[in-house]
């Protein structure tokens, strides 16, 4: 049976004008609960309300807008740059001793560093710090992620983050000497840390804006009044989330592109300055500065519940969370994608910086070699991230079939890396190859990002979403704690980078296995609506009152 054809673009019967967008503020619903018969502690919160405001037109670009500008050209990309080239400049050969330089033309090839007593190569205290900071970012979203659903604490928890990201970054302007290599290792950790919460704390936004577009409202409305059944709904609902993510993810791509071009005014004519990086990074946190605040001045109020008394934003979160985890029998499709997504992400960001480890050697940490290889990536990433939109929406095809795809150059990309140990002819050796990664990596790891993110607002139960999306950042940022300091070790003891590359292929293959063949998305959404409908009911049942306490079995 075909489906009959929605309207899907972003045309104004999607949103509605400002003076029409309804403000109920409170209606949120709180739905709580303990393991004891008295009720104490909060379990579950649910955040959604019928009576939430449409999304107005000025909201949804300046939501896309703050993911223009939260591209990751400097937290991400130029800032471990900077601090790599700094510590570089400040280590010594160990074949030569101290006082040696790095870049002599008969190096070993090697560098390192004092550390801890002795010695550390400048790519393995780049892991460590990176390891460290998904360290603190776990600490970060199993503490307070899940407390962003009570009022307005995760308005606020967003602005909180961005600005100390920001501050970071205009920070990193004194980075001129390479003696200042520990600030810079400090820095780029703060910097890192907190745009790895903006976001998270982003995208947990995003499933509650999609449930109140116009076109989502009135999809609802003809479910509810059986004008269509309930896998035309979900088919369409799915689109829609699609629809919105892969537009945002596309502006941070196009904010990638604009980024890396506004710094070529910059870096080209200031090509001997020795400040010419230092002033592309104030740059580059100006534009995010510049297109971030909107969000802020134009977000609906979509306040959740108050904190129900005597609980802490500090120990909320963790109550929740072990709350949730013992949810898995009842939603074991939500927990298995979390667990494989917890591998592939920690893969995925491990091999990411090992290339750009590899890369920042290959082209001696040049800022303007590495803007035009991400103009490679970012004018790929956005041609496939509109394009693999397009053809989801034309053939109706799945999200987990669309991120399969992604999956496959996702295990690739090590795969290559891990050749580079027994040939010099190929494996990121070559010039060729990290411009062909950039334009591989754009392809297919940008649509990435979007399914995936769509993918775990499907298996969401509504009006849980920051809980869950609290346990997704824990899986996609935090977990990278792991494989760089896996890796580290394994290049500390080996002396080569390309060592690392097997370890990363085993993680990724076995992760998109798991979510390739034991992962029912269609029954995994539909477990998730059934339970968060009854933890309402239950509370419902209980009282009429909007905060009610209920025993979850």
């Amino acid at each position: 049976m075909s489906l009959p054809v929605l309207p899907i673009d972003s045309t104004d019967n999607d949103l509605v004008d400002e003076k029409s967008s309804k403000h109920v503020e409170g209606a949120s619903e709180v739905v709580a609960g303990s393991g004891e018969d008295n009720g104490n502690g909060p379990m579950f919160v649910s955040s959604i309300s019928k009576d939430e405001p449409f999304v107005t037109r000025k909201e949804l670009w300046a939501y896309y807008l703050y993911y223009n500008g939260d591209n990751g050209v400097g937290p991400l990309g130029f800032s471990m740059t900077l601090f790599q080239s700094l510590a570089f400049a400040a280590g010594y050969d160990p074949a030569k001793g101290p006082g040696s330089s790095c870049n002599a033309t008969d190096s070993s090839g090697q560098c390192v560093l004092p550390w801890a007593g002795g010695t550390k190569s400048v790519s393995s205290i780049v892991l460590i710090s990176n390891g460290i900071s998904f360290a603190i970012m776990t600490a970060i979203f199993t503490t307070i992620g899940s407390a962003a659903d009570y009022g307005n604490f995760g308005r606020w928890l967003l602005f909180v983050v961005t600005c100390i990201c920001w501050a970071s970054q205009y920070a990193e302007i004194s980075l001129t000497e390479p003696s200042r290599w520990g600030v810079g290792m400090a820095l780029y950790m703060i910097g890192f840390i907190s745009y790895g919460a903006t976001l998270v704390f982003y995208a947990a936004l995003f499933p509650r804006l999609a449930r109140n577009t116009r076109h989502a409202r009135t999809l609802r409305d003809k479910y509810e009044a059986g004008e269509i059944t309930r896998e035309e709904y979900e088919v369409e609902e799915s689109m829609e989330k699609n629809r919105i993510s892969n537009i945002s993810t596309a502006h941070s791509n196009i904010g990638y592109i604009v980024t890396l071009c506004l710094n070529l005014t910059i870096l080209i004519p200031l090509e001997k300055n020795p400040k010419a990086n230092n002033y592309v990074m104030v740059l580059v946190n100006s534009y995010w500065v510049l297109t971030g605040i909107w969000w802020f001045i134009f977000q609906e109020p979509r306040p959740g519940p108050p904190l129900p008394e005597g609980e802490s934003y500090l120990t909320i979160g963790w109550k929740q969370i072990w709350a949730a985890s013992k949810q898995y029998k009842k939603l074991p499709y939500t927990f298995i994608y979390l667990f494989a997504f917890f591998l592939l992400a920690d893969g995925l960001n491990t091999t990411g910086t090992l290339v750009s480890i590899c890369q920042n050697d290959k082209f001696s940490f040049s800022f303007l070699q590495n803007t035009y290889l991400g103009l490679a990536q970012a004018i790929t990433s956005t041609a496939s991230t509109f394009g693999f939109w397009y053809i989801q929406r034309y053939f109706k095809i799945s999200t987990k079939k669309m991120f399969i795809v992604t999956n496959v150059v996702t295990i690739l990309i090590p795969f290559w890396g891990m050749l580079g140990i027994w040939t010099g002819k190929i494996g990121f050796h070559n010039v060729w190859e990290f411009w062909a990664y950039n334009v591989v990596f754009g392809l297919f790891q940008a649509p990435y990002y979007a399914f995936s993110q769509t993918m775990m607002a499907e298996l969401t139960p509504p009006g849980f979403d920051n809980m869950f999306f609290g346990l997704f950042g824990l899986s996609n940022r935090a977990s990278s704690m792991i494989g760089p300091n896996v890796i580290q070790a394994i290049i500390d003891r080996s002396g080569s980078n390309w060592m690392g590359f097997p370890f990363l292929f085993a993680l990724c293959a076995s992760a998109s296995l798991v979510i390739w063949f034991f992962i029912d998305v269609e029954k995994g959404r539909r477990d998730a609506v059934a339970w968060a409908e009854g933890i309402r009911k239950k509370a419902d049942s209980r009282s009429q009152s909007s905060v009610d306490i209920v025993q979850v079995e």
